[in-house]
């Protein structure tokens, strides 16, 4: 089940004794434990019937006990079991999961990996619980990911805008949430995110950062790639080389795999390479004004200066001396 579908039916009233939720990705766990943090109870209720619980402290006696209690002036308690992967023993909370308690919903937020499905109590989770399993989302799904985010609060966000976004925070998909709706709030009255509120409100440059230097290598526009380096070299923490260098050399490489495609339809290449369609045609453009060799020698270029920003084969060059030299050559192939 989703967590969608978990906070959908605790709106309408629907409720399951217990609710385990488990995975790598912990945005969507801490998305149900806040809801019934907060909104399972009234507030008159919840000093009464919210008993909250965290793994590395807890003792799973304790746990079940707090479950078997019935709740006060409510119809329901609710009981909370935050960090349960820190938890010693957390494999016998199966007597009390075999047998919950109608009147208890029971939440465990077990965090970072998932039960072994062979382990008696999966077997006895499967029976008797509602149980949300959580992955982390591939980096190339982060803008569809957080464009719906925006369209699910009612607003919308510009290409360009969400692309910025994700490059700058990366895969944390909280962070991402917590900007969107930091940059809801700035719209006043507006329904649309820009490219100008990413940059007043996130702090990343519209005009210097990686996709701007994607877009500089992709038209050979040497004084625009020269431009955007020095303003690395000026500002170390707005692209840093480690940051920089890996996403040229994704961005070469899905350029590079476009030459064994054996197709003319935008939408097959684009879900070949894993990139967007809107932008198909960029990465088109970058294949014919390089060439195979020349995407094939801008990768080998792209390796070496990697080896060198770690230190081998270099006596401590700057990052941006590097890139400056870097990118001359890759425009020189």
């Amino acid at each position: 089940m989703s967590a969608e579908k978990i906070i959908s039916d605790w709106k309408k009233k629907v409720y399951k004794p217990v609710y385990w939720l488990e995975g790598e990705e912990n945005f969507y766990i801490d998305e149900v434990v806040e809801y019934a943090e907060h909104s399972l109870l009234s507030e008159s209720e919840a000093p009464f019937n919210l008993s909250v619980f965290y793994g590395k402290d807890a003792n799973w006696a304790e746990v079940i006990n707090a479950c078997r209690r019935y709740p006060m002036f409510a119809e329901y308690q609710v009981v909370l079991l935050k960090e349960a992967q820190q938890m010693r023993d957390v494999e016998k909370l199966e007597a009390y999961i075999s047998n919950p308690l109608s009147s208890t919903i029971l939440v465990v937020a077990h965090k970072e990996k998932k039960l072994d499905g062979r382990s008696k109590l999966a077997k006895h989770l499967k029976q008797h619980a509602i149980v949300l399993t959580t992955k982390k989302i591939y980096d190339k799904q982060l803008p569809e990911w957080a464009n719906g985010r925006v369209t699910e609060k009612g607003y919308s966000i510009s290409q360009k805008a969400v692309l910025l976004l994700v490059d700058h925070i990366g895969n944390d998909l909280s962070r991402i949430n917590n900007e969107i709706d930091k940059l809801l709030v700035n719209l006043a009255n507006r329904k649309n995110i820009t490219e100008d509120d990413i940059e007043q409100y996130v702090g990343v440059s519209k005009e210097y950062n990686v996709f701007e230097l994607q877009e500089a290598l992709q038209r050979k526009d040497l004084a625009k790639a020269i431009r955007i380096v020095q303003y690395f070299g000026s500002n170390p923490k707005a692209a840093p080389i480690q940051l920089v260098l890996p996403a040229l050399y994704n961005y070469f490489s899905k350029v590079y795999m476009l030459f064994g495609i054996n197709t003319t339809d935008d939408k097959t290449a684009a879900a070949e390479i894993g990139v967007p369609p809107f932008f198909i045609n960029d990465y088109k453009l970058v294949a014919k004004n390089y060439g195979y060799t020349g995407v094939e020698s801008t990768l080998l270029l792209l390796h070496q200066y990697n080896l060198r920003s770690l230190g081998v084969n270099d006596a401590g060059t700057e990052d941006a001396s590097l890139l400056k030299e870097m990118i001359t050559k890759i425009m020189m192939v």
